[in-house]
């Protein structure tokens, strides 16, 4: 490998690790916040403890997601000097604007783990709101930063053009589509991980009213966002088809330019011959999709010059994984939501449940796959259009050695992290306290 490729992927196992923990760290307040109002209408304790256990989850979440961002923000500085250097003033105010969010997160969350019983009610699910907006808020203004380096605005990429004004940088064309499929797959992600892991404990014991009220909570949640997540998803892809077509062609392994374009599902693109093996094709799909026409017509990879193709093979792999798992979760909340409606009640069937045992991971694993195919998508442009990634990495040598350490350090915090979320778990089992 060579020093490029051991910087990408030192951030990369860095961005895979953090970006778990972030989405988790995000959505997971959420429950906290709704098992507190719901304690407060009803006084089941059941709620009060579920929101107890909820703010443990939350503190080792945020604790884990501080320090693995704190690496990725060393790592900005010390793997990419070049990229600080030209662009660190247009990421600097949306990364300065997270960190007040953090603090802020960081202060209430204090309050709503330690105040409980020593501050009003009323106060105290004030401080868990702020914390459930303050974790969203964090997203919003990092995704931001990831929407300028996908696509700058206009201004940016005019010739000779003066240094581009922050606060024109933070706002891509992009930044609204991303911030809202960012937002829904951190909830849709953490809602199926919380309700399969109830759902497993509701299999072992019916009984629970505990893992009941948590699938309930978990379930409203999944099953929501993966309903409306297909939909953020066709608002990006026409974005996509319109403001980076290269990256279309690369999503969908597009050789040709073509009208009429065909969809393809699965696949393996072969980029030598420029052809897909295996795929089944709806014929006129992709132009629709992008373009809302049948016969619209769609920009190849054979119009882009082929060093600035992304890395075909990964970026519709990953792609494919993404859509598969995305469109099984919505199924499986489309499911939920028509079972709860008829029955008036919680789908508690063996079936769904097991099914739902199956989906815990699904969310994570479209999560990661939506993050690969955004930045593998982009390449080989740090910034695209404006810098490429080669030009931006230090020259220092020796990183492997950087690599192989973090990668570790990684593995190490996510043994402690499962040990600690373990332990929450076990209090859930027949006989003990319940927990989430």
């Amino acid at each position: 490998m060579s020093g490029l490729d051991y910087a990408r992927a030192q951030m990369g196992v860095s961005l895979a690790f953090h970006i778990v923990f972030a989405a988790a760290g995000v959505a997971l307040p959420l429950f906290m916040v709704i098992a507190d109002v719901l304690w407060m209408r009803s006084r089941n304790p059941v709620y009060r403890e579920l929101s107890q256990r909820l703010a443990k989850g939350t503190a080792v979440l945020f604790a884990v997601g501080a320090v693995s961002g704190t690496v990725l923000s060393f790592e900005l500085g010390l793997l990419w000097p070049r990229f600080m250097e030209r662009f660190g003033a247009i990421i600097g105010l949306p990364f300065a604007l997270e960190g007040f969010a953090f603090f802020t997160e960081a202060i209430f969350l204090g309050i709503y783990l330690y105040g409980r019983d020593r501050v009003s009610e009323g106060f105290h699910l004030f401080a868990g709101v702020v914390v459930a907006v303050s974790g969203a808020a964090s997203a919003f203004f990092v995704t931001l930063v990831n929407a300028f380096m996908n696509g700058p605005p206009a201004e940016a990429l005019v010739p000779g053009a003066a240094a581009l004004d922050p606060l024109v940088g933070m706002w891509s064309p992009s930044w609204s589509t991303q911030v809202v499929h960012v937002l829904l797959a951190s909830y849709e992600a953490t809602a199926f991980a919380m309700a399969g892991i109830h759902a497993a404990l509701l299999l072992r014991d019916p009984t629970r009213e505990l893992h009941r009220r948590a699938l309930a909570i978990a379930l409203a949640v999944a099953a929501t966002t993966a309903i409306v997540q297909p939909l953020s998803g066709d608002r990006s892809a026409k974005h996509v088809a319109a403001a980076q077509p290269i990256k279309l062609a690369a999503l969908e392994a597009q050789f040709a330019s073509e009208t009429g374009a065909p969809l393809r599902i699965g696949g393996l693109p072969d980029v030598e011959a420029r052809r897909v093996h295996a795929a089944i094709e709806i014929p006129g799909g992709l132009s629709f999709l992008s373009f809302g026409r049948f016969d619209a017509r769609v920009r190849g990879l054979e119009e882009f010059p082929r060093e600035e193709w992304p890395p075909v093979v990964g970026v519709h792999l990953a792609f494919q994984v993404m859509v598969g798992t995305g469109t099984a979760l919505a199924g499986l909340g489309a499911l939920a939501a028509l079972l709860a409606l008829r029955r008036r009640r919680l789908p508690d069937a063996r079936p769904f449940l097991m099914a739902l045992v199956v989906a815990t991971p699904l969310g994570f694993v479209a999560l990661e796959a939506g993050w690969l195919v955004t930045e593998w998508g982009r390449q080989p442009w740090v910034v695209r259009g404006l810098m490429r990634t080669a030009d931006a990495v230090t020259p220092v040598l020796h990183r492997a050695w950087p690599f192989w350490v973090f990668t570790a350090v990684y593995l190490l915090l996510g043994v402690v992290v499962a040990l600690l979320l373990a332990r929450q778990f076990r209090a859930t089992a027949p006989g003990k306290g319940g927990g989430a």
